[in-house]
């Protein structure tokens, strides 16, 4: 039985605990540069997704809302069903 078939017995919550195989497959392909992917803090939204423009004198800029900048982890472990395998903890 593959893993998306498991899956049917938790019915409508299933796409919530567990993307589908294609999901998994789409995130893992995604072109990602582990030098400009950060995490920019955010007072709403906690954190958003935010890429290096430039780094010179101490000072980074990135392309996204200001905040506090954290390294982001690469598309593979996206939907990843263990933290423990995860680059970057935040």
């Amino acid at each position: 039985a593959s893993a998306d078939s498991e899956m049917a017995v938790f019915g409508e919550a299933a796409p919530y605990l567990r993307k589908s195989e294609k999901e998994r497959i789409a995130a893992q392909n995604k072109p990602f540069d582990a030098k400009t992917s950060v995490f920019v803090a955010h007072p709403k939204e906690s954190f958003v997704k935010g890429t290096i423009q430039s780094r010179e004198s101490g000072k980074v800029t990135v392309k996204t809302e200001g905040g506090e900048v954290f390294s982001m982890n690469p598309p593979k472990y996206d939907k990843i069903e263990d933290m423990a395998m995860m680059t970057h903890l935040h």
